[in-house]
């Protein structure tokens, strides 16, 4: 098991330094800052860990290389750990994720006892986790429970969009589950039946002081990005349609080309010239993303107006700079435990397209931050495709709706606001109010 003093952890993010809330006072207010330090004022040296598959790629790893640092900036020893395993660990827990999401995949006896249950034995053989409270993330790491190694209240994270799993894996997570202190889910539509013990409802949030969500001028994002148009030969006077994610079954990039090629042939939009760029990242713990990125890339059929990129160099301020001058943000995925891409677009004030599913729909308020369309309605993509590019008044009003909303909800400050209500909960100092 990997920790926040291993060598791999110091190759990723360095030593990351304790951070003063004082710095996200402009974006919060003075009132809001206050309010924390306020909740973690009776947390101080109180030990507060995370445990999850990987310290890169994904959700769960950006969120956590901000919480880390911000706990203990406010004084609470805040560690992350993360589980190590074989490719065959990482093969049979992405199924894990497909089908708890609601595809029909195989597994084997062997595959839950010899690989999925021994993998998290070993991780803790030899370590123990001694907390005032820790939280477990995923199904990864979830069975490390029964191993008698955690000191202290525990807590699961469930991060993906669990209102369909198949009963045969739940039926088999489910007792791991109830022995935690409780569970946490993003929305109350993810919570399945069979959970004994308390849940809590956390949303995920992003960084604003992060390289890829500072805010930036529409300037800055050309003149950040001019090496990247430069590199990639796209033309940065055509109107952008950007997608980011991981090349993922559940992503669904391919209906965002279908529906891009069919755009391209509306007699309204020919003259703007628009082009997609599709970019996505692979997670250490996801072994399936170079295959659905090939598919993806045969979907694309070499349309030289279609782009699709893997792992960009210089990727949080590519990323984020692209956000920013983006005429338009598409996200349709099948199924979404949230969607941190989507909160990312949104707070650099650029409208999204997203599926009426999950976590997205906490997001993108119809009409409001941009437009809700069912995943595979290639018709309706192209209709707010088209009214996007052609309304920039509306794209205007709709960005800057997005801003505010994000402001108000998805923050990471509002993130670890909710944990440390929680904690305080737990090692009874209050009640919670956010308690599902």
């Amino acid at each position: 098991m990997y920790h926040n003093q291993s060598e791999k952890y110091k190759k990723l993010y360095g030593e990351l330094q304790p951070v003063d809330i004082d710095k996200y006072m402009l974006i919060i207010g003075a009132r809001e800052v206050e309010e924390i330090k306020r909740l973690a004022s009776l947390l101080k040296n109180k030990t507060w860990c995370h445990v999850n598959s990987t310290f890169e790629g994904g959700g769960v790893a950006e969120m956590l290389k901000s919480v880390v640092p911000i706990a203990n900036g406010l004084g609470i020893n805040c560690r992350w750990y993360c589980i190590e395993g074989s490719d065959n660990f990482y093969s049979i827990t992405k199924r894990f994720h497909n089908i708890i999401q609601g595809l029909d995949q195989k597994f084997t006896i062997e595959d839950l006892l010899e690989t999925y249950l021994e993998t998290n034995r070993k991780n803790f053989e030899n370590e123990r986790i001694i907390a005032d409270m820790t939280v477990v993330h995923d199904p990864q790491p979830c069975a490390s429970i029964v191993h008698g190694n955690y000191e202290g209240k525990l807590i699961w994270r469930c991060h993906i969009d669990t209102s369909e799993a198949n009963e045969m894996i739940w039926n088999f997570l489910l007792p791991y589950i109830n022995n935690y202190d409780g569970t946490i889910f993003s929305q109350r539509s993810f919570v399945k039946q069979g959970i004994k013990k308390p849940v809590y409802q956390i949303a995920p949030a992003i960084d604003p002081l992060s390289a890829k969500n500072h805010q930036r001028s529409e300037r800055e994002g050309f003149e950040i990005l001019a090496h990247f148009w430069s590199k990639y030969r796209i033309d940065p006077e055509r109107p952008l349609i950007l997608a980011v994610s991981r090349y993922d079954v559940h992503k669904n990039q391919d209906t965002i080309i279908k529906a891009f090629k069919k755009l391209k042939k509306d007699k309204s939009i020919r003259k703007l010239k628009p082009v997609l760029v599709i970019v996505g990242n692979l997670a250490t713990d996801d072994p399936e993303g170079m295959e659905m990125y090939r598919k993806i890339q045969n979907v694309a059929d070499n349309d030289p107006d279609i782009h699709t990129l893997l792992n960009i160099e210089n990727n949080d301020e590519y990323i984020g700079a692209l956000m920013r001058v983006a005429k338009i943000f598409i996200h349709i995925s099948t199924k979404e435990g949230f969607g941190l891409v989507v909160t990312e677009a949104l707070w650099q004030g650029t409208p999204v397209i997203g599926s009426n599913v999950g976590g997205i729909t906490l997001q993108v308020i119809n009409g409001k931050t941009g437009f809700l369309v069912e995943p595979h309605n290639v018709s309706s993509i192209v209709t707010f495709m088209r009214y996007l590019l052609t309304n920039p008044d509306e794209r205007e009003k709709l960005g800057y709706n997005a801003i505010e909303y994000i402001r108000e909800n998805f923050l990471i400050t509002t993130l670890v606001k909710k944990y440390l209500i929680l904690m305080r909960f737990l090692l009874g100092i209050d009640f919670p109010y956010f308690k599902i």
